[in-house]
């Protein structure tokens, strides 16, 4: 690597209600305004020949979670998944001294692909290292051997709105072992994704809450079985959502019914509260413009979908949960990242 390089990655949202653990969506902030561009960025500048760094990577933080992130490469999240790449493909670490300033401005534990958005930041941080030249489609299984959810990885990496599933439900080894020794590349087309159309009417409205919720919590609180009932009502509507949120006119009534969900917001309604209220109060007959209201991902952000009042939506969405937990809430309105994690010349 001679140039500067900057690595962007979109956050994402995933599960749009019944969708859970197959459908994400990458998110672009539409105004420079915004508190939260909603995207990870690394600023990569090759240091001279005999930088005294420690183990060839400077890193600084900036952003969301500045002061909370490591700065030690085998330790920061970014650059542990870039060394597993280097290491897969023989190389031992940084072959040159680098400095990696990673701006992120996507908030950490709160459901908008945090966690996915470094994990495709450090594949393509190794693959830029190591000039690798991996396709995207190689990049991705190397993604999902750290990040097993393909719906916040897909839409991280490749953007739009996708559905995904893993053909591999196993892969060799657990996260952290992959990351700490592991030699291997990982096997070869481990999941499918697919992009599906969105009508461009459709913003994504998202009230995120000053609190965090780590998705291993959330997923604690999910059952290790569901009845056939349940299983059926979200086969249903997921089948259903990608073609509905596509189609123009859109159906706002449609939309909303197949935005529900039986197996994963139930049992997370305790760790956001107010969000059991809001899904009660906040309908489309009430409120124009509205399609439906889910969790983001694990939460305990809340995703809107909706085509204008977007300000009333909103407000009217804090305003409930704000009855029941007295903490800040922010909200943006947020459109669809077509492009997914991008690498260029600076």
């Amino acid at each position: 690597m001679t140039a500067m390089k900057r690595i962007r990655v979109p956050g994402s949202t995933a599960n749009l209600g019944p969708g859970f653990d197959v459908l994400g969506l990458a998110l672009k902030a539409t105004s420079a305004s915004h508190k939260f561009s909603v995207r990870l960025e690394l600023h990569v500048e090759q240091l001279p020949q005999g930088s005294s760094v420690p183990g060839n990577c400077e890193i600084i933080c900036k952003g969301e979670g500045e002061g909370t992130f490591s700065t030690a490469c085998d330790e920061n999240l970014v650059t542990k998944v870039a060394l597993y790449v280097l290491r897969s493909h023989g190389i031992r670490g940084f072959p040159s001294p680098v400095r990696i300033t990673m701006i992120s401005g996507i908030p950490s534990s709160r459901g908008l692909g945090s966690s996915a958005a470094a994990v495709v930041a450090g594949v393509m941080l190794g693959n830029e290292i190591g000039q690798l030249n991996l396709s995207k489609e190689r990049m991705f299984d190397y993604c999902l051997v750290v990040e097993r959810h393909p719906d916040n990885v897909g839409a991280a990496c490749h953007g739009g709105f996708i559905g995904a599933f893993m053909k591999l439900q196993a892969p060799p080894s657990e996260p952290s072992e992959t990351l700490s020794k592991s030699l291997d590349e990982p096997p070869k087309d481990i999941a499918s994704y697919h992009q599906f159309p969105l009508n461009t009417d459709v913003k994504m409205v998202v009230i995120i809450p000053d609190f965090h919720l780590a998705t291993t919590d959330a997923r604690g609180r999910l059952p290790q079985t569901y009845t056939l009932e349940d299983a059926v009502f979200n086969a249903q509507r997921c089948s259903l959502l990608p073609g509905l949120l596509g189609e123009t006119p859109l159906n706002p009534a449609k939309i909303s019914e197949a935005m529900r969900d039986r197996l994963h917001q139930p049992y997370r309604m305790a760790l956001i509260p107010g969000f059991e209220e809001v899904l009660q109060r906040v309908k489309y007959e009430v409120y124009p413009g509205l399609l439906g209201v889910c969790l983001s991902g694990a939460g305990p952000s809340i995703l809107a979908l909706a085509t204008n009042n977007f300000e009333q939506i909103a407000e009217a969405i804090c305003a409930i949960l704000r009855e029941a937990q007295d903490i800040r809430y922010d909200w943006q309105v947020l459109e669809v990242d077509h492009d997914g994690a991008t690498c260029c010349d600076v």
